[in-house]
Formats: C-alpha cells, sequence, structure tokens
C-alpha cells in the first residue's frame, strides 16, 4: 500500500512540470499506417508524438513559441533521430499549433499526464 502511495506522488509530482524546450518537426505522409515503437499504427489523423525518453502513453502539452498556440499530444513513439528536435508531432499535433507552413519550430513540452516506467 506504501509502494502504491509513493509511485502515485512521484508520478503525479511530475504532472504540470516543465519538461523541456527545442525544437518540434512533424512525420511526413510516408508513414501512414507503419507500425510506432509502442506497436501502433501511425495515423496522421490522431494526436501523437515521438519522444526519445518519455514513457509511451505519457500526454504532453505542446506549445508552438513562436504563436502561442497549444496542443496535448500522446507519446507513443521513439525519436527524432538525429538533428536537434527534442519531439516529432503526428500531421493532425502540427496542424493544430501551426506548424505545417514552417515545417520546423521552437515548443515548450509541458506533461499533463505522466506514466510510470
Amino acid at each position: 500500500m506504501l509502494f502504491v502511495m509513493l509511485l502515485f506522488l512521484a508520478v503525479a509530482g511530475v504532472a504540470g512540470e516543465a519538461a523541456e524546450e527545442g525544437m518540434a518537426a512533424y512525420y511526413s505522409n510516408v508513414f501512414q499506417g507503419r507500425k510506432t515503437a509502442s506497436g501502433a499504427r501511425y495515423d496522421k489523423n490522431r494526436l501523437t508524438a515521438a519522444h526519445n525518453r518519455l514513457p509511451f502513453g505519457t500526454r504532453v502539452r505542446v506549445t508552438n513559441l513562436k504563436n502561442g498556440e497549444s496542443v496535448v499530444v500522446t507519446i507513443n513513439d521513439r525519436g527524432p533521430h538525429g538533428g536537434r528536435r527534442i519531439i516529432d508531432l503526428s500531421r493532425a499535433a502540427a496542424e493544430r499549433i501551426g506548424l505545417i507552413h514552417d515545417g520546423i519550430g521552437r515548443v515548450r513540452l509541458d506533461i499533463v499526464e505522466a506514466v510510470a516506467k
């Protein structure tokens, strides 16, 4: 019982904290239907993203620092691979925060709902 309470407090304490700031991009349409690292199929119309460290299922608010628009996504893939990016967004998520035109932009990530590792 004590373990469960401590685990809950550890996970709950992470939610709402600024995770990081950096560059974001979005998946090309060529990835539509391909399996992600979590085993789910990529769907450009769902609000999902790839992150190198956050556990699958973690919900993250992604805010475009250029225009202040934000979207909540669920981490279901690993990446970005190489480059300076901290997150890759689904096309739907990128559209919600106005990232499609520029293709890449500076964002802030805030954990909304953490998942135990």
